[in-house]
């Protein structure tokens, strides 16, 4: 049983970390702010989740799955302001959008 939880943990760490990887790769590799942000934004919040869940099963505590939740959620409102402020920001400064006829 202890090797079955064991290895959920490590499941949920290690897709938390491909969806870090997938954050990352769309802040590269996207054209404007918006679509970058909007990467960065889901796929961190989703990376951080699973981290956080993985780090829960493996601690075997309710008080130290209660405090990763906080994390999270502090995280994930952390990380809605700082997207917000960053987008109003480049829509003041007159960032244009992306669209599909200026990549082709």
């Amino acid at each position: 049983m202890n090797g079955a939880i064991e290895t959920v943990g490590l499941v949920l760490v290690i897709a938390g970390c491909v969806f870090y990887a997938a954050g990352t790769i769309g802040l590269l590799r996207f054209p404007d702010v918006y679509s970058r942000l909007h990467a960065l934004t889901k796929a961190d919040n989703q990376g951080l989740l699973l981290v956080c869940l993985g780090l829960a099963v493996l601690a075997g505590s309710v008080q130290v799955a209660f405090l990763l939740i906080v994390v999270w959620s502090v995280g994930l409102v952390a990380a809605a302001v700082s997207a917000h402020l960053i987008a109003r920001h480049a829509r003041h400064a007159g960032e244009p959008h992306a669209s599909r006829e200026t990549e082709r």
